[in-house]
């Protein structure tokens, strides 16, 4: 029975999705509502990069509830396009302020594919904690081109498992292999990887 408990929790643990958290795009110069043309323009290349051909295989987008008023519509209006080309509703449920709800709402997607988080930058950090994240750091200012992300424990470690063997393999083949799969292991720049 042990076995089967072991592949049990394996599996459960291989289903869970990889959560990709962003800034919303750039606000207007006189701090108004909405997304400024740079803002806008970040929101529709988003497409591409979270889109139907990407790597990043989004099934649900978590934006932050927005005001009537339209405060704190930003999150929504970035990933809009994404979601729309996806097929997707984009869930608002949350107040900005509610790391739980956004938790709650994370440990409750039973879909296929992976999380797409889009929230003010100064909450970030609260939700990454929330998810499990001992030392993330603060969102900076001034960048809005970062893609935090958060990797189901099963897959760093297949992937940690998948180097060592690649790099078993290595022994009897050239240096120049050894060279692409270091390569391969560097995170972009751009990116903070933690597991949940």
């Amino acid at each position: 029975m042990k076995p089967f408990a072991v592949l049990l929790l394996v599996t459960l643990a291989v289903c869970k999705p990889t959560v990709y958290m962003i800034r919303h795009g750039e606000k207007p110069d006189d701090d108004g509502t909405g997304l400024s043309t740079q803002g806008q323009q970040r929101a529709q290349c988003l497409r591409s990069v979270f889109g139907a051909s990407s790597q990043y295989n989004i099934g649900y987008i978590l934006a932050q509830e927005y005001k009537s008023n339209g405060k704190r519509e930003r999150p929504y209006d970035t990933v809009l396009p994404v979601a729309t080309d996806l097929g997707l509703t984009v869930d608002t449920s949350c107040d900005r302020d509610d790391s739980k709800c956004v938790k709650k709402a994370v440990k409750n997607y039973s879909g296929s594919g992976n999380i797409l988080i889009c929230w003010e930058h100064n909450e970030l950090t609260s939700i990454a904690e929330e998810l499990g994240v001992d030392d993330a750091g603060d969102y900076p200012d001034d960048r809005f081109d970062l893609i935090w992300t958060l990797l189901p424990l099963m897959t760093l470690l297949h992937q940690r498992l998948l180097n060592s063997v690649l790099a078993l393999i290595h022994k009897v083949k050239s240096d120049r292999f050894e060279l692409i799969i270091h390569r391969k292991c560097i995170p972009c720049q751009k990116r903070r990887m933690w597991c949940w």
